[in-house]
């Protein structure tokens, strides 16, 4: 009998699109691969490769919150948005990663992107994410203060730095075996990975991709 696959959900509230993405695990899951919640700190994955958040470019906050709107409707959720964006999403983050029993971090995550994208709540409020940790069954002041203790702060950006080394650099990605997925549009591919449709070219093609990635650029923009 094979494995289950398993199947890591790299995820940072701050981002609709993790949370679009949270949505539709079950489709994952129904092709019989196993979902690990791995909170990241999205803005050091920003700093790791000298991005700017898509946030932070004006035209392009505009276009993503129209295009999370289309995709909420066509996903029949409802979209409401936090009462800022970006916002801080650090001491959530935290809560996330004290969390080991991954049910109860799964519970957890899913109810602050819920109450963020969802219910317009502020998930960077620390009554808030009291408030959502009580609600899923959890002690919210003893999740908070388990948050603030710096092995957890560690453990967070020590993910987070591993995130990064194997390639990550936004959210929401998943990860199965060596291969990354980014963005909720792309489990149509994961899904297809997972059922075995990797064809003998890949190889071949992957190891042209590296070829051609070894080639020195042609022009470069000034910066």
């Amino acid at each position: 009998m094979n494995p289950t696959p398993i199947v890591t959900f790299y995820f940072d509230p701050v981002s609709p699109y993790a949370w679009l993405a949270a949505n539709a695990l079950a489709r994952i899951e129904a092709a019989g691969a196993q979902i690990v919640f791995q909170p990241v700190l999205f803005g050091a994955l920003l700093n790791a490769h000298s991005n700017l958040g898509p946030a932070e470019i004006p035209a392009k906050r505009a276009y993503i919150f129209r295009d999370v709107m289309r995709e909420a409707a066509r996903a029949a959720l409802p979209f409401k948005g936090p009462p800022g964006h970006p916002f801080n999403p650090l001491q959530a983050l935290r809560m996330c990663q004290a969390l080991t029993r991954q049910d109860e971090r799964r519970r957890f995550a899913l109810a602050v992107m819920k109450a963020c994208w969802e219910d317009g709540q502020d998930v960077s409020d620390t009554a808030v994410l009291q408030r959502l940790a009580t609600a899923c069954g959890l002690s919210g002041p003893s999740l908070q203060a388990a948050a603030q203790q710096p092995a957890i702060k560690m453990q967070l950006a020590r993910e987070t730095e591993k995130a990064i080394a194997d390639g990550v650099f936004g959210v929401p990605t998943l990860k199965v075996d060596d291969e990354l997925f980014w963005g909720g549009d792309r489990i149509d591919s994961l899904i297809r990975c997972l059922s075995g449709q990797r064809q003998e070219t890949d190889a071949r093609a992957l190891a042209a991709l590296a070829d051609f990635l070894a080639l020195p650029p042609l022009a470069e923009r000034k910066r």
